[in-house]
């Protein structure tokens, strides 16, 4: 998308849903809610929210609105066209600071779990080809999640580069770490 359509909204509209979830088993109404933050929602109101009407934001609509019905729900579903003006800046602005907390999310998982992981490790002495390979795995899961966030923000919350920067000096630490595993373990020497 391009920075004019972002500011502009999605040429498409809105997708305005409000639902209701019986609210026992408790689980039922929590599971639709993370599916609903999954796919990028911006809540208004408790169970009330509202997501551009993108092609795949249409197939999560439509895949919690069958999952409400299936937990014995209700819900209503509009399309919005005509949203604009200061109305549109908040929807926007929301949608940017939505996507800008999870960006800090994640540079605060990066600074601090991560690092300190590498770190305590170092501290312990714990230089092994597993323990790399579990820091490994970390930082995987890591971008994983940059991945989904970064496909969520629509409307350029403005933090890629920090985050990127950030997972860019975790990978640097890790790499240290595993010259270190390699140095200290020496696996390629023979016996």
């Amino acid at each position: 998308m391009t920075a004019t359509a972002a500011a502009a909204g999605p040429s498409q509209g809105w997708l305005l849903l409000v639902y209701r979830v019986p609210s026992e088993p408790s689980n039922n109404r929590v599971s639709v809610w993370r599916e609903l933050k999954r796919l990028g929602v911006l809540y208004l109101q408790q169970c009330v929210c509202i997501v551009p009407a993108f092609d795949e934001c249409e197939r999560g609509v439509q895949a919690v609105t069958a999952r409400i019905e299936a937990l014995h729900g209700t819900y209503n579903l509009f399309r919005l066209r005509d949203v604009a003006g200061a109305e549109l800046e908040r929807l926007l602005a929301g949608f940017r600071q939505l996507s800008a907390k999870e960006y800090a999310e994640i540079i605060e998982e990066c600074q601090t779990k991560f690092a300190k992981e590498i770190e305590f490790e170092r501290f312990r002495q714990n230089f092994t080809y597993e323990e790399a390979e579990e820091i490994r795995e970390d930082l995987e899961k890591i971008r994983r999640w940059f991945t989904r966030v970064a496909e969520r923000d629509w409307f350029a919350a403005g933090m890629r580069d920090q985050v990127e920067a950030e997972l860019q000096q975790c990978e640097r630490l890790l790499e240290e770490f595993e010259h270190e595993v390699y140095r200290r373990t020496g696996d390629d020497q023979p016996a």
